[in-house]
C-alpha cells in the first residue's frame, strides 16, 4: 500500500464513544526515525478531532520506532513497548474504544495477535464519555494521513473491520489453533452499526462486505492484489542482510529490489529443506552482473556478497554461466532486461532446473522435471555443508529484479497469462511442473 490512499467520508457521525477497528497487516519496510506509517486516521480542524493510529517513527514524545501509537486529543493516548519489526509476518491489530467505561484502562484496548497490550511508553487515556475524532462526518483514511497524504503505510492489509457502537475483543476476530498460533476468523460474528464496514476481505476490493454499503475509494496510488494472506504467508526478499557494499532499494512488499555500486544477493525469507518448489524472477533493469539462483542460509552473513562464488551458492549469471563456488558447470542462454527466469528446486534430492520465458535450460522438459529425470538438470548434486535451509535469491549490481513467489505480480504488473499450477498455491507466468509448488507456509506443509 505504499503511496496508496484508501478513504471514505461519512455522511453523518456515528458513535464516537464506542467502536472497534480490526485489521491484519504485513509490513513491507520498517519505519524511518522521523516518520510513522498510518493505519487508521481522521484529521480535524480542532485538537479534539485529530486521531492518528500508526506504527510510530519515534520522532516525537519519546516513543520507540516501530511501536504502535495513538496520537489524538491534546496529548498522545499511548505508545506500546512491543515493536512490529518482522516484515515477513502478518500481525493482527485490534483497537477497541469505549470511553463510557468507568475504569480508564478499559476505555482504549489494543490487541496484537490476540494479546491485550500494556502501555509503558505512554498511557494518557481519555476522560469518561469523551468523543474521539474517529466516526465524525469527515474523511477517514486507511494507510495514510488524510490531509497531507503522507505517512503512508508500506505493506499489505487484509480483512479490515470497523464496528460502530461496539467494543469487541481480539477473540471476536481470531483464535488460537492447536499449535498455539493466532489465526484469522474469516467470518466473525460481529455487528457493524451505522458507519461500520468490512473491506479487503478476499483481495483488493474496497467494496463494503458488511451489508452497510459503506464502500471506500482508492483515492491515490495503486491497491495491488496479492495471494499473500494471514492464512498463507508467501516468501519475500529479505530487506536487509549482512554486510552491505551498495545502496539497495526495496519495494512492492519486498518483492522488488534495485541497487548499485557492488554485488548484493537477496535471499527469500522462507527456506527449503525438503519438498519441491518453483520460483520466477523478472530482470526489470540490467546494467551489470545480475544473477538468480539459491543459497544456503548459513552463508547469509558471509562477507562475499557475490553468491555465485560462494561454495553454497548455485547461480545463473547474466552471461549465461551457471556457477557454483566460482566453477562454471554449464554455459547457457544470457539473461537480459525483461526476461523472466524460472527455477524448479527439488530440495529433497538436491536437483536444480533453470529456465527463462517459458523454456527450460539445457534442453530440459517439464515432463522430465516432473518425472525427476536429472539428465538435463543444471545441478543434481546440491549439498548443504551446514544444517540450514536453501533459499531462492536474486543478485544485483546496478540492476533491478522483481520476484514472483506466487503472488501473481512482477512489481505492480500482473502476470500476462497465468500458467497451470496443480498445487493450487500461487499464480505464476508459466506452467509450474506438477509436484512443485510456491514457497509459502502452505507450500512448505504439503
Amino acid at each position: 500500500m505504499a503511496n496508496t490512499i484508501v478513504s471514505k467520508t461519512f455522511g453523518s457521525a456515528g458513535n464516537r464513544q464506542k467502536w472497534t477497528w480490526s485489521a491484519w497487516i504485513k509490513r513491507g519496510s520498517l519505519t524511518s526515525a522521523s516518520n510513522g506509517q498510518t493505519l487508521w486516521n481522521c484529521e480535524g480542524g480542532s485538537t479534539n478531532d485529530n486521531f492518528i493510529f500508526q506504527i510510530d517513527g519515534g520522532g516525537g514524545s519519546g516513543g520507540a520506532t516501530d511501536s504502535l501509537a495513538l496520537h489524538t486529543y491534546a496529548a498522545d493516548a499511548f505508545q506500546t513497548t512491543p515493536l512490529l519489526r518482522d516484515v515477513n509476518a502478518w500481525y493482527h491489530i485490534v483497537l477497541a474504544l469505549d470511553t463510557t467505561q468507568a475504569t480508564a484502562t478499559d476505555r482504549i484496548k489494543l490487541y496484537v495477535n490476540g494479546v491485550l497490550q500494556s502501555y509503558s511508553q505512554e498511557a494518557n487515556f481519555p476522560t469518561q464519555n469523551f468523543e474521539m475524532g474517529i466516526n465524525r462526518a469527515a474523511k477517514h483514511c486507511i494507510g495514510s494521513h488524510g490531509t497531507n497524504a503522507d505517512y503512508y503505510f508500506d505493506g499489505s492489509m487484509s480483512h479490515i473491520h470497523f464496528c460502530d457502537g461496539y467494543q469487541y475483543a481480539a477473540s471476536d476476530f481470531g483464535q488460537y489453533d492447536a499449535n498455539g498460533v493466532w489465526t484469522i476468523n474469516t467470518s466473525p460474528s460481529v455487528t457493524y452499526g451505522t458507519n461500520g464496514f468490512f473491506i479487503l476481505k478476499d483481495g483488493n476490493s474496497v467494496t463494503d462486505q458488511s451489508g452497510n454499503g459503506n464502500n471506500f475509494t482508492v483515492s491515490g496510488g495503486t491497491l495491488t492484489n496479492t495471494e499473500d494472506n494471514p492464512s498463507n504467508v508467501f516468501a519475500t526478499l529479505i530487506p536487509y542482510l549482512g554486510p552491505r557494499y551498495s545502496t539497495q532499494t526495496y519495494s512492492n512488499g519486498n518483492t522488488s529490489v534495485s541497487g548499485s555500486s557492488g554485488f548484493e544477493f537477496h535471499p527469500s525469507s522462507l527456506g527449503m529443506t525438503t519438498g519441491k518448489y518453483y520460483f520466477e524472477a523478472k530482470l526489470t533493469s540490467k546494467t551489470s552482473y545480475p544473477g538468480v539462483g539459491i543459497i544456503a542460509s548459513h552463508q547469509f552473513e558471509t562477507n562475499n556478497q557475490d553468491a555465485q562464488s560462494n561454495s553454497q551458492g548455485y547461480v545463473w549469471h547474466f552471461n549465461g554461466d551457471f556457477n557454483n563456488g566460482g566453477t562454471v558447470v554449464y554455459s547457457g542462454n544470457t539473461i537480459n532486461a525483461n526476461d523472466i527466469c524460472m527455477i524448479a528446486f527439488d530440495a529433497t534430492n538436491g536437483v536444480l532446473w533453470f529456465g527463462k520465458n517459458g523454456t527450460w535450460e539445457n534442453s530440459a522438459t517439464q515432463s522430465e522435471i516432473e518425472a525427476g529425470t536429472t539428465t538435463n538438470a543444471i545441478w543434481s548434486n546440491v549439498t548443504n555443508a551446514g544444517t540450514d535451509s536453501y533459499h531462492f535469491l536474486v543478485q544485483n549490481y546496478d540492476s533491478a529484479w522483481s520476484a514472483n513467489f506466487g503472488n501473481g505480480y512482477f512489481g505492480t504488473t500482473a502476470v500476462a497469462s497465468a500458467g497451470t499450477n496443480a498445487s493450487g498455491i500461487g499464480i505464476f507466468e508459466y506452467d509450474v511442473p506438477t509436484g512443485y509448488t510456491a514457497l509459502s507456509t502452505k507450500g512448505l506443509n504439503l
